[in-house]
């Protein structure tokens, strides 16, 4: 059985400006108005269920550069 690939969010959270937070929140179909709120937030303050869709979206830390 083939592994799953998660991405790593809580180190890009951590290191990432505004900009490429929104940006990530927008590959996960995450509405405008909600991407103001979410993000200042901590990664941890995030909601369950998209930060399983963040980390299983498979995106790479390149496309979000």
């Amino acid at each position: 059985m083939a592994k799953i690939g998660t991405f790593d969010a809580g180190n890009f959270w951590k290191n990432a400006y505004a900009h490429q937070r929104g940006k990530l929140l927008k590959k996960v179909s995450v509405p405008d108005d909600q991407i103001i709120a979410l993000v200042n937030k901590k990664y941890m303050e995030l909601p369950a269920a998209l930060k399983y869709d963040i980390e299983t979206s498979g995106i790479t830390k390149k496309e979000l550069q």
